[in-house]
């Protein structure tokens, strides 16, 4: 296998403005450096003077050649989102989706990594932690890649929900994106082109590790990662559809906590562990190590290992409404009907004066109760005193981890190295049973 080259959706929108900073080819034409812009007409992309079906501009060298891209948007529906002109190496495209047009960057592995390591993990991070994540990242890049093709070419219906009148049962994933490999969003991994400055380390550790990844049996590990695991792992079909992964299981985040004792699947075993704070490798408050795996928006969130939300009966009835469109009415009851190995709710009850749902996965479970996401599904609900009627004057949520907590936990991971841990020591720990191979 060589080094491949992949696609990455980096924006959608009406109309995309752009620089090129190096003479790009456009078909046998060349578009010299300077300022662009494309957008929709009449279901065609206007640019330069001409209507095409997709526009691909060609670098001369795609390890060099480069472009900005204007207001492209991260952290997209999470609560730091936020417009950036961001640059990017490689091969620009042009596509139309959903009567919009996505620019889609076409670039090689490596490279990707390069800038993958730098927005997912800040680039002054120690070595193993980004060897480690190095690793993962390419990982699951082409798992993603061989899951596109098996699912292209297998005759199942894939289906990421379920529901009937009374229950709402979904998940998202990465086959979304039906025209280009992944995005390049946290719904994938967090990729900003060269916008985010590198350093000499990452691009070592890009190179110490060139082609490495991570293997189960014959196949490339679906390595999953997020912030914050709370202090135990999940397990893969608790979030995602329900293929067992046996390197993507629950388990403390410690090497001193047996995995029987708590058993968080327990409500009464889960709210005394998410209300209190146990020892795991991610309980840190070492603004020295956090800074290693929080960029600069991700510092604006300092209470990931345990959280505290709280709604009056206004807010959340309006919240809940505006989020499902569904009107519950007021609400009466949050009640988790079935949580993870991690403490992760996987179907919660909703009682409304109006109706009475049960929703899933963890994902939706945090669309719904929040206006962007809530840190996890880990959490236990208070309601506050009712009124005459029955019905609650609001409600506390106590929670637990930041993100989906399968796979490795980036905080976790980032203590795990400052504690003198080796790269491979850090992916058996969050991978069991998985090994790391040279694929390319």
């Amino acid at each position: 296998m060589t080094e491949p080259h992949i696609s990455v959706g980096i924006m959608s929108a009406q109309q995309i403005k752009f620089s090129l900073f190096n003479s790009y080819k456009l078909n046998n034409d060349s578009l010299e450096k300077g300022d662009y812009s494309a957008q929709i007409s009449n279901g065609k992309i206007d640019f330069n003077g001409n209507l095409y079906d997709e526009v691909q501009l060609h670098a001369s060298d795609i390890h060099a050649d480069s472009f900005e891209l204007k207001d492209a948007v991260i952290g997209i529906n999470f609560h730091w989102e936020r417009k950036e002109d961001q640059q990017f190496q490689g091969h620009l495209k042009f596509i139309i989706e959903n009567d919009m047009i996505t620019a889609v960057n076409i670039v090689s592995l490596e490279d990707y990594l390069v800038s993958v390591i730098s927005s997912e993990m800040s680039a002054t991070s120690s070595e193993e932690l980004l060897k480690a994540h190095a690793v993962i990242s390419r990982s699951w890049l082409l798992a993603q890649v061989d899951k596109n093709k098996s699912l292209e070419t297998s005759k199942e219906n894939y289906q990421t929900s379920y529901e009937d009148g009374n229950e709402i049962v979904r998940w998202w994933d990465r086959e979304d994106h039906a025209n280009f490999d992944v995005c390049a969003d946290d719904h994938c991994q967090r990729y900003q082109g060269i916008t985010k400055q590198s350093t000499p380390l990452v691009t070592d550790v890009i190179e110490k590790t060139h082609g490495q990844v991570m293997m189960y049996e014959d196949a490339i590990c679906d390595t999953r990662f997020y912030k914050c695991c709370g202090g135990f792992l999940e397990t893969f079909e608790n979030v995602w559809e329900p293929t067992p992964h046996p390197y993507l299981v629950g388990k403390a985040d410690s090497k001193n906590i047996a995995f029987e004792k708590p058993d968080l699947t327990i409500e009464e075993e889960a709210e005394e562990w998410i209300k209190t704070s146990p020892a795991a490798f991610c309980n840190t408050k070492d603004a020295r190590v956090l800074k290693q795996v929080l960029n600069d928006y991700d510092q604006e969130t300092s209470d990931f290992f345990r959280w505290k939300v709280t709604y009056t009966q206004e807010e959340i009835a309006a919240l809940i409404l505006k989020r499902s469109g569904i009107d519950y009415g007021d609400i009466l009851e949050i009640t988790p009907l079935e949580r993870g190995t991690s403490g992760r709710i996987i179907r919660l009850k909703i009682v409304g004066t109006e109706r009475v749902m049960t929703i899933g996965k963890e994902l939706e479970i945090r669309r719904t109760l929040s206006e962007s996401h809530l840190y996890s599904s880990a959490f236990v609900v208070e309601a506050a005193e009712e009124n005459d009627e029955g019905i609650p004057s609001g409600f506390t949520l106590y929670g637990a981890g930041w993100g989906h907590g399968v796979g490795l936990c980036q905080i976790g991971a980032a203590v795990m190295a400052d504690k003198g841990y080796k790269y491979d020591a850090i992916l058996e720990h969050y991978y069991p049973g998985a090994r790391i191979e040279n694929k390319y």
